[in-house]
């Protein structure tokens, strides 16, 4: 079995981590170079850093945090966020990023992620997929944050993305987003087997028994989250020391 990995994710509104509650409430949990640094210290494998305000004015003002980022981490980070062109991950990328993700800007057009494999290679392409699943487990693509919904499916949209070149899927699922329910390891699993590069998980988690589930019922490569390691609701040394303690092997 491949170590699996833990990634705490950081929002970034104006400089800032923040987190909401389904897109409201946003409030401001701390300094992302600081936190990041934690993160890292605390034994996070990767961490994921999200511009959600990725104006044109923002981005500017966002290249120097991911430079001041880079400074401070000894672990690889993700950085995605209104990428929506090889100049943007250039720029990011040349900042200090080790890998970009790219979500609504894939849906509308998927060349872009074999303009950015070419460029960049595929260890390098994160392709972020958010989807909401009704009644009859039929899984929709969203993009811009979950709000609208696209004609494309999540299964055969991975595919597309992995057969473009894409290293790696971070699936959100919107129905477990936010609920610390657990995450959504049916269809996690169905992913797994489905493709072959690595599947991170997204959504959902609330206890160590689910980060549990997500890696063995879910055969999710990665997990990751927010709100459980910024409020310091399970440090990421417990979550480490419980799953090894499970049989779990993580890095």
């Amino acid at each position: 079995m491949l170590a699996k990995r833990i990634i705490p994710c950081l929002d970034i509104r104006d400089g800032k981590t923040v987190k909401g509650i389904n897109f409201v409430d946003i409030k401001e949990v701390g300094d992302p170079v600081e936190l990041g640094a934690k993160y890292a210290a605390d034994g996070a494998d990767e961490l994921v850093f999200l511009d959600i305000t990725a104006t044109h004015e923002g981005r500017k003002t966002f290249v120097d945090l991911v430079k001041r980022i880079a400074r401070h981490l000894n672990i690889p980070f993700t950085i995605g966020g209104g990428i929506s062109e090889l100049a943007d991950a250039e720029r990011l990328l040349s900042a200090g990023a080790d890998k970009i993700s790219i979500n609504s800007s894939a849906v509308r057009n998927p060349q872009l992620i074999d303009e950015m494999v070419k460029s960049f290679g595929s260890q390098f392409v994160v392709v972020a997929i958010d989807a909401q699943g009704d009644e009859n487990d039929h899984w929709t693509v969203t993009v811009n944050g979950g709000r609208i919904f696209t004609d494309k499916e999540l299964f055969s949209w991975a595919k597309e993305a992995e057969e473009r070149g894409a290293g790696e899927i971070l699936f959100t699922s919107m129905n477990h987003d936010g609920t610390k329910n657990g995450f959504a390891n049916e269809q996690l699993a169905r992913l797994s087997e489905t493709l072959k590069i690595p599947i991170i998980a997204s959504g959902g988690a609330g206890t160590k028994e689910h980060f549990e589930d997500v890696f063995t019922r879910g055969k999710a490569d990665a997990a990751l989250a927010a709100s459980i390691f910024h409020y310091n609701e399970i440090p990421i040394p417990v979550l480490k020391a419980y799953l090894r303690e499970k049989g779990i092997v993580i890095r």
